[in-house]
């Protein structure tokens, strides 16, 4: 009976559409929360259990294997395969260091513009100058990169390489960084205009001029 096999496939449907929403709605429920501030003691986060640790180190080890080309049929020595996996770690490690290092050049970037630029500019109280308009929310962006380096410095402090989860920290501040960006990003031609305008203008032009001297 046609009707009965559509009935049968619709109710699996449904059930299967049921358990994406319970499953979904658990993980609402489970995931932490990432705050979008840098207070001291906010850790913990990303502290695994050893079991799970331990797993996730025994699954990166799988896939840093050598794998044998379908050119050859011979398998490498086991030592080779040990040397292989060891250089494969050692090159995650200098890419998670750079990482961390780019982030925080980042924010001693922000850190000097914020102090030297913006604050100044804010304190001239210069009739004609939007300074928000001109840097948008930049000291969100600052706030948000600091936290992001807070986590990824949580992750890999005192834990061995293969235990380092560095995946899940940009999971976990993937909506912060969305929404902070997302401003950032809309504004960005806005800014752009508006600078273009400020340097036409002597007066202003000499302020920003100012700012720059004092940050070289």
């Amino acid at each position: 009976d046609c009707s009965g096999k559509e009935g049968v496939g619709g109710t699996k449907r449904n059930l299967a559409l049921l358990r994406n929403k319970l499953y979904m709605g658990e993980r609402r429920r489970t995931e932490p929360v990432v705050e979008s501030t840098t207070a001291a003691g906010d850790h913990g986060t990303l502290r695994r259990s050893q079991s799970d640790r331990t797993e996730y180190s025994q699954k990166l080890q799988e896939k840093m294997a050598p794998r044998v080309g379908s050119s050859t049929s011979t398998t490498l020595p086991q030592e080779d395969e040990e040397q292989v996996s060891r250089h494969m770690m050692a090159k995650r490690v200098k890419i998670i260091r750079e990482l961390m290092q780019t982030e925080k050049d980042y924010i001693s970037d922000l850190d000097l513009c914020i102090k030297e630029v913006i604050q100044p500019l804010r304190n001239k109280q210069i009739a004609r100058f939007d300074v928000d308009g001109l840097f948008s929310n930049i000291e969100l962006v600052h706030q948000v990169s600091a936290k992001l380096l807070s986590l990824l410095e949580e992750a890999t402090t005192d834990v061995e390489p293969p235990m380092q989860i560095i995946g899940e920290v940009f999971l976990q501040i993937k909506g912060p960084l969305e929404d902070t960006y997302k401003i950032y990003c809309y504004r960005h031609d806005d800014a752009h205009t508006m600078l273009e305008s400020y340097e036409k203008d002597e007066e202003l032009k000499q302020h920003l001029r100012d700012c720059v001297q004092s940050l070289k």
